[in-house]
C-alpha cells in the first residue's frame, strides 16, 4: 500500500495561522464527539448537588397567587408542561394523585405551563381531572428558561429548604416518585 501526500501548488502553501485554525477546529470536533451526548426531553433523572431553586411566583391560572418562597417547609414538585404535549397529558393524573396522597405529609404540586393559552390549559385540566392544580402560566417561556428547562415535560423536586434536589427530564413514573419524592416526605 503506497502512501500519498497531498501536494499543493507553490502559491497555495498554508501559513501558520491556517494550520493553527485547522488544528483547533479538528480538535474541537474530536472533543465534542467524545463527550457524552445531551439528551433533551429524555427520561434522565438528574441527581446533581442540591442548588437553590430559582424564584417562582405570580398570578395563577385561576387568579390566585403562588410564591415558591412561601412554600418553605414543604416538598414541592414543579412540573413544567404544555397542553400540546402528549407525554404531559399522560403524566398529569399521576402527579395530581401523588399530591392528593402525599399532601398530608407536606407535598405540594405546582404546574408551570409553557407557551400555552388559558383555554387550552383549562381544557387539559378538565380532561385529566386536574382542575385543582395550581398552574402558573409562562406564555413566553422566560420562567422556564430561568429554571433551565430543556423540554416538556420536566419535573423538579424542591426540598423543604427551597433547594432543587431532583430533576426529571421526560415523563415521571410512579416508581420515580416512590424513589425520589417519598423519602423526602418521611422526615
Amino acid at each position: 500500500m503506497s502512501r500519498r501526500t497531498l501536494r499543493l501548488p507553490a502559491g497555495l502553501r498554508p501559513g501558520p495561522a491556517v494550520v493553527l485554525a485547522v488544528t483547533v477546529a479538528v480538535g474541537t470536533l474530536v472533543a465534542l464527539g467524545l463527550r457524552a451526548p445531551d439528551t433533551p426531553a429524555s427520561t434522565d433523572s438528574d441527581t446533581s448537588a442540591p442548588a437553590p431553586a430559582p424564584a417562582l411566583s405570580g398570578t395563577t391560572l385561576d387568579g390566585g397567587r403562588f410564591d415558591l418562597a412561601t412554600a418553605r417547609g414543604h416538598v414541592v414538585l414543579v412540573n413544567v408542561f404544555a397542553s400540546w404535549c402528549g407525554p404531559c397529558r399522560d403524566e398529569l393524573p399521576l402527579l395530581v394523585d401523588a399530591e392528593r396522597r402525599w399532601s398530608p405529609h407536606g407535598l405540594r404540586l405546582v404546574g408551570l405551563n409553557v407557551r400555552d393559552g388559558a383555554e387550552a390549559v383549562r381544557a387539559l385540566l378538565d380532561e385529566t381531572h386536574a382542575t385543582g392544580l395550581t398552574v402558573l402560566p409562562d406564555p413566553d417561556g422566560t420562567r422556564s428558561v430561568d429554571w433551565g428547562v430543556r423540554g416538556v415535560p420536566e419535573t423538579f423536586v424542591v426540598d423543604r429548604d427551597g433547594r432543587i434536589v431532583e430533576r426529571q427530564r421526560g415523563v415521571v413514573t410512579q416508581a420515580w416518585l416512590e424513589q425520589r419524592v417519598a423519602p423526602l416526605l418521611s422526615g
